[in-house]
């Protein structure tokens, strides 16, 4: 079976070209048709060559990402589940404020790990998305929504840096001008802390952001909230962030997910004040979402008030993030395929 042209980096696309003999700037042809006009066959793309579109067709088919269930939030957000060419399915938030659209996307079908205070864990792994596939969700929720995408986060279902080249290929192809020239800085991918991403992360040339699921800075609490990371230490974590704004300059946020009874203690804001010192950081609070099954609780509205007030006492930029499209289960680790 050929193989989709959803595959493909824009590195990729402009061998390909090459490699059937086309003028270079085929490619950036190529490249508008499906990025930024979006079109849904090679046969609506006029200005390539008949005999291009028809090998395109045979050896690089064009799969488009299709919508199967949107919910609508009271706020204006809206979560879709997308089903991609082999049957997979994954959710994704299209975030709307008054002067952006901010599209939460995922990066892998499922997710294998397996965090307690997330929805799409329980599901397990299926598989890695293309990075067209996830150039598709911002599509999607630009062509719905009737606005232009200026925001993206890697924070649907899926862990980035388990899928690294992939994720790289797509934020290359939504940050390109022949793409949907969206600032690097405008793009955020979060990780549980894997290493070896990070490490990588810190040597790309482009100003893409990150951002690191904290959730607690006592190793004893993470390694409960985070099975999968029990094997890292928080030292080497820290270890590893340093190294990156040593070489890249570029801050991080910490997000922290704040849990009645389990991580919002003395002991923990003392941690993570701790840890926050020494890194260029933001911190991200996020009172827990209400996930089907679980008996978590969010933290008290005073209690991660006061959190917000300790951490800014010490310099340490914080927040508390106001969930979007709680109602519609399309939070923050409230994403799993409710529809198959």
């Amino acid at each position: 079976m050929a193989q989709g042209i959803e595959a493909y980096s824009y590195e990729g696309i402009c061998a390909l070209m090459k490699e059937w003999g086309q003028p270079r700037f085929r490619a950036k042809q190529l490249m508008q048709w499906l990025y930024q006009k979006g079109v849904d066959s090679y046969d609506d793309m006029s200005n390539l060559p008949a005999a291009l579109k028809e090998r395109l067709e045979m050896e690089a088919p064009l799969h488009r990402a299709e919508v199967v269930d949107k919910r609508v939030s009271t706020d204006g957000t809206r979560k879709y589940i997308v089903r991609f060419s082999d049957g997979a399915a994954a959710e994704m938030v299209a975030i709307p404020s008054q002067d952006r659209l901010t599209v939460c996307f995922s990066t892998q079908v499922g997710c294998a790990m397996g965090c307690i205070f997330c929805a799409t864990g329980k599901e397990g792994f299926t598989r890695n998305l293309l990075p067209g596939e996830m150039v598709d969700q911002v599509l999607i929720a630009q062509k719905d929504m009737g606005m232009r995408v200026t925001n993206l986060v890697g924070m649907g279902q899926g862990e980035p840096f388990l899928n690294y080249d992939n994720v790289m290929a797509a934020m290359r192809l939504v940050n390109s001008p022949d793409g949907l020239n969206i600032g690097a800085r405008k793009i955020t991918i979060s990780t549980c802390g894997i290493l070896s991403g990070i490490r990588k992360f810190a040597h790309e040339p482009e100003q893409f952001t990150m951002a690191i699921s904290l959730h607690s800075a006592l190793q004893k609490t993470r390694d409960v909230l985070m099975p999968s990371m029990v094997h890292q230490t928080l030292s080497d974590l820290k270890q590893d962030i340093r190294a990156y704004q040593d070489e890249s300059g570029r801050r991080v946020t910490y997000e922290y997910v704040m849990i009645d009874g389990l991580n919002d203690d003395d002991e923990h804001l003392g941690a993570l004040i701790d840890f926050c010192r020494g890194t260029m950081c933001h911190v991200n609070l996020i009172p827990i979402n209400e996930i089907e099954g679980s008996v978590l609780q969010p933290s008290s509205e005073k209690t991660v008030n006061r959190f917000v007030s300790e951490l800014e006492k010490r310099g340490i930029d914080a927040t508390l993030r106001n969930s979007r499209g709680s109602d519609i289960a399309g939070a923050c680790g409230q994403l799993k395929n409710m529809r198959r």
